[in-house]
């Protein structure tokens, strides 16, 4: 099996057999149909993910890697003018003044990596209370800490929710795809990324699909090819990324999402 199956069944089972659940409380989220969309779990959870040893890539389902990364390139959470308001990207872009001079927060991490690589403030954040209201979602995922250690770039993903089912693969995916660019750009090797999650929750409608997804059977984790050397960070494109021997098993049932 592939290192992301094993944390994500450990994960599951701890939810499902662990967790808290609200039934009977008053919740936000709803199904499509207006029923109150109650979740079981668990405050705290830490995994770790080795990119030296495998690109950690669910094989017990599909999880949709073009796609992730052209989310993590171009924010999707979009509404129907285009617009995602004053969310992740928005606030990624935000200049700010330094003594080195104007930095937007990408920016800046680059900067860092290559100029100051011990510094221990290489970081992103995009939950901005003053703008929470101009949000059309909230981040989700709202931090990432960059740490170097002699050649390795090592990174902390701070996430306050995470729908397991929906995201939590599609999460990890992504940012291990961001540290990669990361430390490619920087002359660095990607090391671990740290996915430290206050909320992992299992929705009610999904507790069947996802007792089902972590029998299925596990494959190896595939091979991550980097196909461009590329050097500019904002350069990169969907395309220069590649799965080999990507095997999974599809999803069967049909998913609502919770809104």
């Amino acid at each position: 099996m592939s290192y992301a199956d094993k944390v994500f069944i450990e994960n599951c089972k701890d939810i499902l057999e662990n967790g808290f659940s609200d039934e009977g409380m008053e919740v936000r989220p709803r199904w499509h149909d207006g029923t109150p969309a109650h979740t079981i779990k668990k405050f705290g959870i830490v995994n770790r993910y080795d990119l030296k040893k495998e690109f950690p890539i669910l094989t017990l389902r599909k999880t949709f890697f073009k796609a992730a990364i052209d989310e993590i390139l171009w924010d999707s959470w979009a509404d129907e003018t285009g617009s995602i308001g004053k969310a992740y990207g928005y606030q990624l872009a935000q200049k700010h003044i330094y003594k080195e001079g104007e930095f937007d927060q990408v920016d800046r991490v680059l900067f860092d990596l290559k100029n100051n690589p011990t510094s221990r403030r290489i970081m992103t954040n995009i939950y901005n209370f003053q703008d929470l209201h101009e949000m059309n979602l909230y981040p989700c995922a709202y931090s990432m800490t960059f740490n170097v250690s002699g050649k390795t770039l090592n990174g902390i993903l701070n996430q306050r929710s995470n729908d397991f089912i929906v995201a939590n693969n599609w999460n990890v995916v992504q940012y291990a795809i961001l540290l990669i660019m990361m430390a490619k750009v920087s002359g660095l090797e990607a090391g671990e990324l740290v996915h430290v999650i206050a909320d992992a929750h299992i929705y009610d409608r999904h507790v069947p699909i996802i007792k089902n997804i972590i029998k299925n059977p596990q494959f190896e984790a595939p091979k991550l090819i980097v196909k461009r050397d590329v050097k500019d960070f904002y350069d990169f494109k969907v395309d220069d990324f590649e799965l080999v021997d990507y095997k999974y098993n599809e999803l069967k049932e049909k998913l609502e999402v919770a809104i």
